[in-house]
């Protein structure tokens, strides 16, 4: 969906989505992002006026020259500036409102009927050439909901907070899934005190290994040992700041010989590019795949646990979607809340075509799996 393609029937279908003219109209103002009709009519005109700009190439001058053209409002280009760094709360609230429907819509997951989760983050560059120096960025924290193919939380930052994998609220029952970043003890914790379950890649070093008497587990000596049979599939424990261990399951399997030839291969470029020295564990580690959960054994079985770690294919695809389809990138300007204003409406383009997106996917690995 474009700026282009907003026929009258469709913008009136979008704003019917959003919760209609007089809700936008009240939470407009509520916000601070709409106070009187002067330049702009109405709330909805304007809410027009900045996703045609943040959804469009035009820039602020050519966009308020279309808007007089259309007759949709006479403005200058810093009072269009103004008014889109005004809507940045505003549209924070149509984005919760859009992912609480979809939660709403919510069915159950196929992992033995229960909902699955899949957590990540993405980035796009800040503008400004002291933060592309520095590496700054904005941060796109997500929980993505497997069975209604849905993003269910966001949460904007910047590069100053990192992913953590208790950052959107639990659903009780659920399966939480996440890369390396999120072997956090403390965190996952957090997580299974609130009555659902985790399935999380980790590195070799990413926790502090113990066994059932609370001793060390030599990971590597462990995973050195398994080499001919392949897995590796025990209870073991981590140690977090509270008194008592975490009691998981570790789960690791052997990748095949081209997998680790390839992963070898790319860890000793990077180490030599970087004038880094490897440690021998790191390449030991390197020829598995490591996961812990808290899933029972009895009831997921290790292909069943290898499986679910799979499926994060699908919030990968919808960040690729969010970037290439949507066009997420680099906000322009270096203000904080229009670059927040543009992100939020590249994530509210997103989740008003998920349902699209997700119509085609009835073909996919993850319902297959199913």
């Amino acid at each position: 969906m474009t700026d282009e393609s907003l026929s009258n029937a469709e913008w009136l279908r979008t704003i019917a989505r959003l919760g209609g003219a007089d809700l936008l109209e009240h939470e407009a103002r509520e916000f601070g992002a709409f106070k009187r009709a002067r330049k702009v009519e109405c709330a909805v005109d304007q809410l027009r006026l900045v996703l045609a700009y943040c959804w469009g190439t035009r820039g602020l001058r050519l966009t308020a020259a279309w808007a007089e053209a259309m007759g949709l409002a006479s403005l200058s280009n810093v009072a269009l500036l103004k008014r889109l760094r005004n809507s940045a709360d505003w549209l924070e609230q149509l984005v919760s409102r859009l992912l609480v429907g979809s939660a709403g819509e919510t069915c159950l997951a196929a992992a033995k009927g229960r909902p699955v989760r899949l957590v990540d983050a993405t980035a796009v560059a800040k503008a400004g050439r002291n933060d592309r120096e520095s590496g700054g960025v904005w941060r796109i924290h997500s929980a993505f909901d497997l069975a209604s193919e849905r993003f269910t939380a966001f949460e904007l930052t910047d590069e100053s907070e990192g992913e953590v994998i208790d950052r959107a609220g639990v659903v009780p029952g659920e399966i939480r899934v996440g890369d390396r970043a999120y072997l956090q003890p403390d965190r996952v914790a957090k997580v299974l005190a609130e009555s659902a379950d985790i399935v999380v890649r980790a590195k070799w070093n990413g926790a502090r290994w113990l066994d059932a008497d609370a001793n060390r587990l030599d990971l590597i000596a462990l995973l050195k040992k398994s080499r001919g049979k392949g897995l590796v599939d025990r209870p073991v424990w981590i140690k977090a700041s509270a008194k008592e261990p975490i009691a998981l399951r570790l789960v690791a399997i052997r990748k095949p010989k081209q997998a680790r030839d390839a992963t070898i291969e790319k860890i000793t470029r990077r180490a030599r590019d970087m004038g880094r020295k490897l440690q021998p564990e790191t390449l030991v580690a390197a020829e598995w795949v490591i996961i812990i959960t808290s899933l029972d054994r009895d009831e997921y079985p290790l292909p069943a646990i290898s499986s679910l770690y799979r499926l994060r294919w699908r919030i990968e695809i919808a960040f690729k979607h969010l970037k290439s389809s949507i066009g997420l990138a680099r906000p322009p300007g270096e203000d904080p809340r229009s670059a927040r204003a543009h992100v939020l409406c590249h994530l509210l383009l997103a989740l008003l075509t998920e349902p699209l997106i997700a119509e085609h996917l009835g073909d996919s690995p993850r319902r297959e799996a199913a």
